[in-house]
């Protein structure tokens, strides 16, 4: 990454830093709360034209699912701290952490799909029933995996840190000795990439969204069920868009790092050092979450 970078980055993560100790955070979490209720209000609306059969109705029911979805992903929320806090402490390439934020996110409507209808096909659950589920059962173990995620960083960070100490002596030895004495470290990252991908998209899917189950519970009720799937997987698509944004910046802000290294010795620290420091934020907010929640 260009050097140009670093400023914009550095300011970025300032800005960030700012609001979270002026209590700006507080006040956006506020703000997008209300907009969630008035998107809620909006979709009611669109429901009833829904079933009144105006043909525009439709695309406004996705169009505000996916406003509901946007704005929801911009209040608190554990989703954005583990993408963003993944793609700053792994070196992870640009359109893996994008699918990861995108199947997370598609992974979310697909619980919710799963969750209201076994409810209320099988266990004859009610709304009030099934958000109470959500909220006593999959949010603790939602929050529960994103903490063993971030525990699992730094556990990672330590032995990397622990790995620079060795002696290269054998390495080097080995380099030439014409055959291999295990799996080069290219397969092993491509095995763990894949094992980290579904544990990350698993942990974030397993706590659908509540307004995603409000939909699909209302038009269950209307007899229009497929059109509320397809408002699900739009509110899902909505908060893609915000943890991906999120995903993005951990990646610029971890290239202006590195780009700013003043030698190749401080950037081999700076690798186990950044995932250290991601792993603890990750372990702590989902913890804090954790403990909330039960």
């Amino acid at each position: 990454m260009s050097r140009f970078l670093i400023v914009p980055v550095a300011l970025a993560f300032t800005l960030l830093l700012w609001l979270w100790a002026s209590g700006g955070f507080d006040q956006l979490a506020v703000w997008a709360a209300g907009e969630q209720r008035e998107f809620q209000n909006q979709i009611a609306r669109a429901l009833r034209a829904v079933r009144a059969g105006q043909p525009e109705a439709v695309a406004l029911l996705l169009s505000v699912c996916f406003a509901y979805g946007f704005f929801h992903a911009i209040g608190p929320g554990h989703g954005k701290v583990l993408i963003g806090g993944y793609g700053l402490g792994r070196r992870v390439p640009f359109l893996r952490l994008t699918l990861i934020s995108l199947l997370s996110s598609l992974g979310q409507a697909v619980t919710a799909v799963v969750l209201v209808y076994a409810g209320v096909l099988i266990f004859e659950l009610s709304r009030a029933r099934l958000v109470e589920t959500t909220e006593q059962v999959m949010a603790p173990v939602s929050y529960g995996a994103i903490a063993a995620i971030g525990i699992w960083l730094m556990v990672r960070a330590l032995r990397g840190f622990a790995a620079r100490t060795d002696s290269p002596d054998h390495a080097e030895a080995c380099s030439s000795c014409g055959h291999a004495h295990g799996p080069a470290s290219e397969d092993v990252a491509r095995v763990s990439s894949l094992r980290e991908a579904v544990v990350l998209i698993a942990s974030i899917a397993a706590r659908p969204c509540t307004g995603a189950l409000f939909v699909l519970i209302l038009t269950w009720q209307m007899g229009i069920a497929l059109i509320g799937v397809a408002g699900a997987f739009a509110m899902a698509l909505g908060t893609a868009t915000v943890t991906t944004l999120v995903g993005w910046t951990s990646l610029g802000l971890r290239g202006g790092l590195f780009a700013s290294a003043p030698a190749a010795r401080y950037a081999v620290i700076l690798a186990p050092a950044i995932e250290l420091v991601a792993g603890l934020l990750i372990a702590v907010i989902a913890t804090g979450l954790l403990l909330r929640a039960l």
